[in-house]
């Protein structure tokens, strides 16, 4: 007699391509929001004759793209401003929580009008856990396709890194660079924040015609990843990663496994850029909810839950040979 398998919602299997779609279009917001400060300039500047070629190419490609969509350059273009760091969304200002964290410890003093501008990244990290780092991110966009450059490397016979450090080392770094903010007086945190880095040398790059520091510490980051520790830089050395961690530690929604429908087949723990064991229900507070091992589970056996913790580990798949091994064994008893 086989055990009944569970069929869960239709859509958490989905999920993952609508987070890239989500990881996407932030990324191509970082790199709209440059240009349209750019023309906004130009707007503002009531100079089209005396600029250059490619100046007017890009306030002709610009003006053809909004104009559809806005009558007042200056004041519509105005409404998303900024980028992951903090920004404008509509008129509501938003922040990073680490953003707030961090001007508390260089300012050493609470500005509420600030720290409220972190309150509904925070809710939603009480309530989907890391999502950040999975869903929004910039850097994640990037990382992920580096992922695929190492499996790349690996299928050409080159060998790329896959070492384990402590996990903990990440809440090292983001309290050594709290510290080190409130001695400075400067957000140090910043400066090696992946999400705040790509964000600000998109901005370098378009709107200033170059890249700054930021760039060449998020290149070691890629190379890190490559040939040290797969996704090494969020799971090992990220101080927003520890912070998102921390928040979602007693997140309310959790991918947990579907016992009776586990074949033990391990792709989920194989697709896990976190080194996770989604096998064994080991998902904890590391867990990012991308959904990439709902995606690739063939048996349909993870789905969401709503729970304050995880669940212990609930033993071999019901559709898997050890469970049926020892069912039989048990049966012969």
């Amino acid at each position: 007699m086989t055990s009944k398998t569970i069929k869960p919602f239709f859509l958490w299997k989905h999920l993952n391509k609508l987070r890239w779609l989500s990881l996407c279009t932030v990324f191509a917001m970082l790199i709209f929001l440059p240009y349209a400060h750019v023309y906004q300039t130009f707007e503002a500047a009531h100079a089209y004759d005396l600029l250059a070629d490619s100046e007017k190419q890009l306030y002709d490609t610009m003006e053809a793209i909004t104009s559809p969509f806005i009558n007042d350059i200056e004041k519509d273009l105005d409404a998303i401003k900024g980028n992951t760091w903090s920004g404008t969304f509509f008129g509501y200002q938003l922040s990073d929580p680490l953003a707030a964290l961090g001007q508390i410890f260089a300012g050493r003093s609470f500005y509420l009008p600030f720290l409220l501008t972190a309150l509904v990244p925070v809710i939603f990290t009480i309530v989907f856990g890391r999502f950040f780092c999975g869903w929004i991110c910039p850097a994640t966009f990037i990382y992920e396709l580096n992922t695929n450059v190492a499996a790349w490397l690996r299928r050409a016979g080159l060998k790329t890194g896959n070492r384990r450090f402590d996990l903990r080392i990440k809440y090292l770094v983001l309290a050594i660079g709290l510290v080190l903010s409130a001695i400075t007086g400067s957000v140090l945190v910043a400066g090696i924040y992946p999400p705040a880095i790509v964000g600000r040398e998109i901005y370098y790059a378009i709107a200033l015609g170059g890249f700054g520091a930021g760039s060449v510490f998020f290149v070691i980051t890629l190379l890190f990843d490559l040939l040290v520790a797969r996704r090494g830089f969020c799971r090992y050395l990220c101080p927003g990663g520890a912070l998102y961690s921390l928040l979602g530690r007693f997140r309310i929604f959790r991918i947990q496994r579907i016992v009776e429908n586990c074949n033990d087949c391990a792709k989920c723990n194989a697709i896990c850029e976190f080194g996770l064991d989604p096998l064994r229900d080991g998902f904890g507070q590391e867990c990012n909810n991308c959904t990439a091992c709902i995606a690739i589970c063939p048996t349909d056996a993870l789905t969401f839950k709503v729970r304050l913790s995880d669940v212990p580990n609930m033993g071999p798949g019901h559709l898997g040979k050890l469970y049926r091994r020892d069912k039989k064994d048990n049966g012969k008893q």
